[in-house]
């Protein structure tokens, strides 16, 4: 599986640590990517989704603020939007519909969440 190329991409980035959040978005900028937030709260996440039609992909942390992600990685999916995971979770606390979803394990590098998400893309189109 070859890496995908993030130049001129729409990506979400849903993290609530700032420093993570930061290098993550200067990571994304530096490939080229154009950097939808980052947002630090599900609710924003939701909205982000509901008012921005053009997302080619997502890098969501599961824990927003005490909120799981879950409900946006499912609008994800059904908009067939390639995405990863961030977590400090183990695969066992994720929902079975999640397992095939790409997982960085905190603490994660940003050039890893960045690798991992070329891949998603690649593996996608």
């Amino acid at each position: 599986m070859t890496e995908f190329d993030l130049r001129e991409r729409n990506v979400l980035v849903a993290e609530d640590e700032y420093m993570m959040a930061d290098q993550l978005a200067t990571e994304l900028a530096a490939v080229g990517a154009r950097v939808l937030g980052p947002v630090p709260s599900l609710d924003r996440v939701l909205d982000l989704l509901e008012k921005t039609a053009d997302i080619d992909a997502a890098v969501l942390d599961i824990n927003l603020r005490g909120e799981m992600v879950y409900p946006a990685a499912d609008r994800l999916v059904e908009r067939k939007v390639p995405f990863v995971f961030t977590t400090g979770y183990d695969t066992s606390s994720i929902p079975a519909r999640f397992e095939h979803i790409p997982r960085c394990e905190k603490p994660a590098q940003a050039s890893e969440i960045t690798k991992a998400l070329k891949r998603a893309l690649g593996a996608q189109g």
